[in-house]
């Protein structure tokens, strides 16, 4: 049952992918050409809504490219040795809060920052990812198209998440130097199993990563219409 629930959900993702390019909203301000760092004619709220509807895209898309690569990569017992073994993230030691208990306590300032750290930190792994994918025998170029349409994406919504922090918490000086903590290290040349193996936890902890982003985001927009019955 689940083996067919992946391949329906397989299915109905080729069938979108055409509409998720169509349907993505841009991040600039073409109100004000130039002028994405503060976006002065767009509305504090619509900035908002656009950078959330790039990360519930870039979630989705995550998920079905994750999906995609265990399908045409990954035997079940290695998916099973993969979990077992717990390999950890490039972002473990990031100061990002986990527990529903801590995101309920942070304030809208760290939330935001949170989501500006996790975003900064995907940005080199995911073109990496796409190089390293070039290797692959057989590669489907939905699954290479998709990565590349997800890093690309990224770095739309850092502009973004930049841009909103300016607008709401008036930081006009923030510098954005989390992607320099040397958190993804490049192997060199590793074997095709262990190749694929880092690749798979890339592309697992990405998309968990991208549901954090989508959450803290949605919970901000939540927060500005009723701060005290949001979870």
């Amino acid at each position: 049952m689940h083996e067919k629930r992946n391949v329906l959900r397989g299915v109905w993702g080729l069938l979108l992918w055409p509409y998720i390019l169509t349907v993505s909203m841009p991040l600039d301000c073409k109100e004000e050409p130039g002028s994405l760092t503060r976006c002065p004619s767009i509305s504090q709220e619509k900035l908002l809504d656009r950078v959330i509807h790039h990360a519930e895209l870039i979630y989705r898309v995550s998920e079905e490219s994750c999906s995609l690569f265990e399908e045409m990569f990954i035997p079940l017992p290695l998916r099973l040795q993969s979990n077992q073994a717990g390999f950890a993230c490039i972002t473990k030691t990031l100061p990002i809060p986990s527990s529903k208990s801590e995101i309920e306590q942070i304030s809208d300032k760290w939330l935001l920052h949170s989501v500006l750290m996790l975003v900064q930190s995907w940005i080199e792994p995911l073109v990496y990812l796409q190089t390293t994918l070039d290797r692959y025998d057989h590669a489907p170029e939905m699954l290479v198209n998709k990565t590349k349409w997800v890093s690309e994406k990224l770095v739309s919504l850092e502009q973004g998440v930049v841009a909103l922090i300016k607008k709401m918490l008036d930081e006009g000086t923030f510098t954005t130097t989390y992607n320099e903590q040397g958190l993804f290290q490049y192997d060199t040349l590793p074997d095709m199993l262990e190749s694929v193996m880092r690749d798979y936890t890339l592309l697992s902890c990405f998309k968990k990563d991208a549901h954090k982003m989508e959450t803290f985001l949605k919970l901000l927009k939540c927060r500005q219409a009723d701060k005290f019955n949001c979870a």
